[in-house]
């Protein structure tokens, strides 16, 4: 089966000769969750305007559903749903009629039993008489997700949809994405929260300066350029890292009471038994030992600033 999302080498120059999209490349499988990170003027925004047919490609193509979204605009944008950064709600209007109007504006027959379930499944069913003026933040960016919804799209863009909001809505809508997934829906997000991504993708690209960077399956990605690193609580703390340990690049805590040990985890060897051995022919007593993995914000801090080298 074809992607449900195939972009291919897909440029976007604006006026002036500024690039905001070098060659673009990326297949989206149906009912995959993509995070798309990046630096504020990576491309993100840009990238999701231009599959949704916002802004016009220079060239390279884009197809949603098999549908060419600028010769088959039409057919291309009746998959995609849209949950834009910005808020731009109607203020004086109820979110029953704005989430019914946006159904209407694809062409959509009326549905008032798909649009109720989208609204209870968003918290937002006893709010449905409300005015979105009314709302709260969080809830404003739940209209959002019930407008991109209300036409059963097969792809959902959101493009940083927790901005601003608080930790506990935040997590909701990590469990709403979970659900859209279970539906089949394929969801791509921006975001500058790594923690995110972590969350709930299932694949991760990072994007910089107009260029795909990379696309991979979260945890692999973090197998593959994770580091890990072994902490060592000391008895006694030390002035300086012993000479007769110099071969294994060790970093002393502050305070003289840790050392910290970095390693591969691709590597067959480790080198921590040969590292404990050397710490206890030095005399040097060990209260505790713990290990971190690198984290993804680590690894994507690491990729853009290779980027931009």
């Amino acid at each position: 089966m074809a992607p449900i999302l195939q972009i291919n080498d897909l440029k976007k120059t604006y006026k002036g000769g500024f690039e905001a999209l070098k060659g673009v490349t990326l297949d989206i499988e149906e009912g995959e969750i993509l995070a798309l990170l990046g630096p504020n003027g990576a491309g993100k925004t840009t990238l999701i305007s231009t599959i949704c047919g916002i802004t016009m490609p220079s060239s390279g193509s884009v197809t949603v559903g098999g549908f060419d979204t600028v010769a088959q605009y039409r057919q291309a944008r009746s998959l995609i749903g849209l949950v834009p950064q910005e808020i731009n709600l109607e203020p004086f209007e109820t979110v029953w009629n704005t989430v019914r109007l946006t159904r209407g504006l694809f062409g959509k027959s009326r549905d008032d039993a798909a649009l109720e379930k989208i609204l209870r499944r968003l918290s937002l069913w006893d709010k449905k008489d409300s005015k979105t003026k009314e709302l709260s933040g969080g809830m404003k960016r739940r209209v959002l997700i019930a407008k991109a919804l209300s036409h059963d799209p097969k792809v959902l863009f959101l493009d940083e949809p927790t901005a601003g909001v608080d930790v506990e809505l935040r997590k909701d809508m990590w469990d709403i994405v979970a659900d859209l997934k279970r539906d089949g829906v394929t969801v791509i997000l921006t975001t500058h929260y790594i923690e995110e991504a972590e969350a709930i993708a299932d694949r991760v690209g990072v994007i910089n300066g107009g260029k795909l960077l990379l696309v991979e399956d979260k945890t692999a990605l973090m197998a593959r350029m994770g580091q890990k690193q072994l902490t060592i609580e000391l008895r006694e703390p030390l002035a300086s890292v012993p000479a007769g340990l110099a071969e294994f690049d060790l970093t002393l805590a502050q305070d003289g009471a840790a050392l910290v040990y970095t390693y591969d985890t691709k590597q067959d060897r480790t080198g921590i038994t040969a590292l404990l051995s050397a710490l206890s022919g030095a005399g040097i007593g060990l209260r505790d030992i713990s290990t971190r993995q690198s984290s993804l914000e680590e690894i994507f801090v690491g990729l853009v600033k290779e980027s931009a080298a």
